[in-house]
C-alpha cells in the first residue's frame, strides 16, 4: 500500500506543479494556479499519514515508511525553492519571462552558495529524523519501529556525501573568467 501511495504522491507532485504553472502562464487562471501550487505539500502529509496508519495497523516499519518522513522534510526545506525554480523555468520557456537565475559560476560566491545548499540538506535530515522519532512515538511499538531508526542512520550518508560539493568549491574554487575591455 505504501509503495503505491509513494508513487502516487511523486506523480501527483509533478502533476500538480505542472498544472499549477500551466494554469498561471498558459491559461491565465491565477487563483487556480495558486490553489494547485499550495496543495503540493499536502501530498507529503497524505503520504506520512498513510505511513502512520499502515504502521499502527500492525505493519513493521521499513525504508518506505522512512522515505515518507524524508519526503515531508524535503518539502519543508526545499519545496518552496523547487516550486520557485520550476516557476522561473516555465515562465521563461512558455511566457517570455526573464531567464532563470543561475548560481554563481565560481569563486567564493559559488562556495557560499554550495554551503547554503548543504546546510539545507542537513536541516532536511534533522527534520526527517524528528518526524521519524514522532512516528516511533505514535506507533509505540519499538520492535516494529526499530527499522526506522536504522533507516535514518543509513540516510546520514546523504549529508555526508553532499559535503563533498561545498568542500570542493571551498578548497579548489573554480576561477571566474573576467571580461577584458
Amino acid at each position: 500500500m505504501i509503495v503505491a501511495i509513494l508513487i502516487g504522491c511523486e506523480v501527483g507532485f509533478w502533476l500538480l506543479l505542472g498544472l499549477g504553472l500551466a494554469s498561471r502562464y498558459l491559461w491565465n487562471r491565477r487563483k487556480l494556479s495558486t490553489a494547485l501550487l499550495l496543495s503540493v505539500p499536502l501530498l507529503d502529509v497524505i503520504l506520512l499519514v498513510a505511513a502512520v496508519i499502515d504502521m499502527r495497523g500492525g505493519a513493521t516499519a521499513d525504508f518506505r515508511h522512512g522515505l515518507a518522513a524524508a519526503y515531508l522534510a524535503y518539502s519543508i526545506v526545499f519545496g518552496h525553492r523547487t516550486v520557485r525554480w520550476a516557476d522561473a523555468k516555465f515562465h521563461h520557456r512558455f511566457a517570455d519571462g526573464p531567464p532563470p537565475w543561475k548560481p554563481p559560476a565560481g569563486g567564493m560566491p559559488r562556495a557560499r552558495y554550495e554551503w547554503g545548499i548543504w546546510l539545507r540538506i542537513v536541516l532536511a535530515y534533522g527534520i526527517a529524523f524528528l518526524i521519524v522519532l514522532a512516528l516511533v512515538w505514535l506507533v509505540n511499538a519499538p520492535t516494529r519501529t526499530e527499522p526506522l531508526i536504522t533507516f535514518m542512520f543509513g540516510l546520514l550518508k546523504v549529508p555526508l556525501i553532499a559535503l563533498l560539493w561545498p568542500l570542493s568549491y571551498t578548497l579548489w574554487p573554480r576561477k571566474i573568467e573576467s571580461s577584458r575591455s
